[in-house]
């Protein structure tokens, strides 16, 4: 500019915020703060970066405050000592803020679920357990895997499989669920349910147990539209309109209206595979993914009473990665099938043990994509 001038002097203050927060995100702010002390200044000071995280992530918006692992504040003696631990503050979040939202920009997506907590209804524990939705095919060692529901005479009543995610703070992108079809009954029947919808949060009391699926033990941060579910035996995709911070790591996804009827019961079921739903109108599922980026170890919270607000931790300024991990259900049936190809091999057939499956790959073509815009 003419003489060197910055334009941030001859512009009104509130012309320059919304100029920068017109900018794609807080990693285009972080660049603009190289440029000179005085944007770095201005851009900390109105706490832009900030700004732009809570329009990416309006969940944000319960963040109470913001610390850094082994932060300290270096009170100075005198007058300015409020002034000087009010402009750290500002700093810090700048900080934590462009760093999350780097994290969510940079990090790799996978499958972010860690451990399934509870169904609301099992029709026969454990075979039919929730714990089944983790595996991603339909038959283990010759036996079917799926969750299935109670059966009900209503169709209208829901069901819902809480999930337990691999981070306290994660961002989730979208949802799979494969419905169970009961390839073992007369006309292969699909227990799907007609909708799902999802929720996000946190378990209220951390020295409470979650091992139940009401609703009165969660603090529900956000809850999606309804998606319809297709009645096909194939891992569908249900895309959000947007990524979604999930506060607290619990994922929970209600099954709504019951579609097929059970012939032997009259009742209406719900199975799924990595997700399994059976039931007299039962739900049957097969399998369910979340696909998502942790952002732990970098970041984690504290929830603060009552739980309407928690304290975003900044743990370390290292880029988060997916874990590679491997369910306990996964690892105990490779464990049975090397097993029986021991004995087989002591018994002295030769050769491996035969199974009544293969392994699944998904294909694009096997999956249908929902986006709910």
């Amino acid at each position: 500019m003419k003489n060197g001038d910055d334009f941030l002097n001859f512009l009104p203050c509130d012309l320059s915020i919304k100029i920068l927060t017109a900018l794609e995100g807080p990693s285009d702010l972080v660049r603009i703060t190289a440029v000179s002390r005085n944007w770095r200044h201005f851009v900390i000071r109105h706490g832009l970066c900030k700004h732009l995280s809570l329009q990416m992530f309006p969940q944000l918006s319960r963040v109470d405050r913001v610390n850094e692992l082994g932060g300290s504040t270096k009170g100075h003696a005198g007058a300015g000592s409020s002034n000087f631990m009010e402009w750290e503050a500002l700093e810090r979040e700048h900080r934590a803020y462009a760093f999350l939202a780097r994290c969510c920009l940079s990090t790799t997506a996978g499958d972010c679920i860690s451990e399934a907590i509870i169904a609301s209804s099992t029709d026969n524990y454990p075979e039919e357990s929730i714990c089944n939705t983790l595996e991603p095919r339909d038959r283990v060692a010759r036996t079917a895997s799926y969750w299935s529901s109670k059966g009900q005479k209503n169709p209208a009543v829901p069901e819902t499989l809480t999930y337990r995610l691999i981070a306290d703070l994660c961002v989730v992108t979208e949802i799979k669920i494969r419905p169970f079809q009961a390839y073992f009954q007369f006309g292969y029947p699909i227990y799907s349910a007609k909708s799902v919808r999802f929720r996000m949060g946190h378990i209220k009391d951390a020295d409470e147990s979650c091992q139940d699926s009401g609703t009165d033990r969660f603090a529900w941060t956000y809850t999606s539209q309804e998606f319809e579910m297709t009645q096909e035996n194939r891992l569908q995709t249900f895309k959000l309109p947007e990524p979604i911070l999930c506060i607290g790591g619990i994922l929970q996804i209600e099954l709504l209206s019951r579609v097929q009827r059970q012939e032997i019961d009259g009742l209406f079921y719900i199975w799924y595979g990595q997700m399994h739903p059976f039931s007299t109108r039962t739900l049957h599922v097969s399998h369910v993914q979340v696909v998502g980026r942790p952002l732990s170890p970098a970041f984690s919270i504290q929830i603060l009473e009552p739980p309407e607000k928690f304290v975003l931790e900044v743990q370390s300024y290292s880029l988060p990665t997916l874990p590679e991990q491997m369910s306990s259900i996964t690892s105990l049936q490779m464990r049975v099938r090397d097993l029986e190809q021991i004995l087989n091999l002591l018994q002295g057939n030769g050769g491996e043990v035969e199974y009544g499956y293969e392994w699944e790959v998904e294909s694009d073509e096997d999956e249908e994509e929902f986006d709910m815009e």
